[in-house]
């Protein structure tokens, strides 16, 4: 059986590693917001280009962080509206409730299965004051048409990279080597954007349990959400805000630190199968994903569409091969959103109808994508 992803088999290679840093939290004695914390923020925000990172508890925790950032630096109130894709996951709207601000849901594009930002300006109002721009399945939104949208109307744009670690557009720093020039270091202070990450374990970039972290250039946003995520203390028992605990573990910013250096070569990897996927998977009945080829894409998930999608899954299962899907039901027909259940998103509904993700991951061999391409082929 081709498992869908074998986190076991993912973190095999780390085994070692991680029982030092096990081993090295538990002589420090320190567990909370210590070294290993520090340093991983610090990588972190090398790795992205950004001059601030800051490590939460979980992906959610990050996107509502950054809200609630927004709303005690004055540049968000309770109740004003925010746009979002109406196929994100649910958790992208579940963070703007949690934060008393209001989701408005606008189609995306069926080729990327990202924001349509020619959607947007229809659902902009007097109260609109954000965009939750979602880089779904790994494949970056279209920054550039959001951007300028947001720019026009005075909107703030936060973007939920939960899974797109190492998607970029045309520059990125690595680990080791952060060095930019002038003229690219002068654009990203100008970009004030926060990006919230999930370290959730299915992630490229997986922790062993959950953890999250908010990256941005901007001074004030993570001097706030530093304070929030602990309670709203800048100092041990003076509390500036109402805050929250919501604080990336030492243990698992030690698992993430191993792990960060060899991100870009596994996304290398993820990028080698799509290609194939891509290149050799020939079937009528089959719809494959959009990719330029360009670095905008990790391929989180490779998420193909087909018409009869309980057939197809039914099959491939039979032939030895796990597929999931991401996701099954959209969030406006949802239960928890029976207010919403009326509306109708054609475009959404049609993916969510559709869509089978099938296995990608940097421990799939060469022969199991050969053999998933063959048995597609024969459907």
């Amino acid at each position: 059986m081709i498992k869908f992803l074998d986190l076991k088999k993912i973190n095999r290679p780390y085994e070692i590693a991680f029982q030092e840093k096990l081993k090295l939290v538990l002589e420090n004695g320190w567990y909370i917001l210590g070294n290993e914390v520090t340093t991983f923020e610090n990588d972190f925000a090398n790795y992205c280009g950004t001059q601030h990172c800051i490590g939460v508890g979980n992906g959610f925790d990050a996107l509502v962080l950054i809200f609630k950032g927004y709303i005690q630096l004055g540049k968000l109130q309770k109740g004003d509206e925010v746009v979002v894709p109406a196929n994100t996951y649910i958790a992208s709207i579940l963070a703007i409730l949690e934060a008393d601000l209001v989701p408005i849901l606008v189609e995306p594009k069926l080729e990327t299965y990202n924001l349509d930002a020619n959607l947007i300006l229809e659902k902009i109002t007097s109260n609109t004051r954000a965009i939750l721009a979602v880089h779904l399945y790994g494949q970056l939104a279209d920054m550039d048409a959001i951007n300028e949208v947001a720019h026009q109307h005075n909107l703030l744009v936060i973007e939920d990279a939960a899974q797109a670690h190492g998607a970029i557009e045309s520059v990125k720093c690595s680990v080791d080597s952060f060095q930019l020039d002038s003229e690219t270091q002068n654009s990203m202070i100008i970009n004030q954007n926060a990006k919230a990450y999930s370290f959730y374990p299915g992630k490229n970039l997986g922790a062993l349990g959950d953890g999250g972290a908010v990256a941005t250039n901007d001074d004030a946003l993570a001097k706030v959400i530093q304070s929030l995520r602990n309670y709203g203390s800048e100092a041990k028992y003076k509390n500036e805000f109402i805050g929250i605990n919501s604080r990336l573990d030492e243990l698992q910013a030690a698992f993430l630190n191993v792990k960060l250096p060899n991100l870009d070569a596994e996304n290398i990897t993820r990028k080698a199968i799509a290609k194939r996927y891509l290149s050799e998977v020939k079937n009528d009945k089959i719809t494959l994903p959009f990719w330029d080829f360009s670095n905008n894409h990790v391929f989180h998930l490779f998420v193909i569409r087909t018409g009869k999608r309980d057939e197809l899954q039914q099959y491939l299962l039979e032939n030895g091969i796990q597929t999931m899907i991401h996701y099954p039901i959209p969030p406006h027909k949802q239960k928890a959103f029976a207010n919403w259940n009326h509306l109708s998103f054609p475009i959404t509904e049609k993916i969510h109808n559709e869509i089978l993700s099938l296995p990608i991951s940097p421990v799939l061999t060469w022969d199991e994508v050969g053999f998933v391409i063959s048995i597609l082929n024969k459907y």
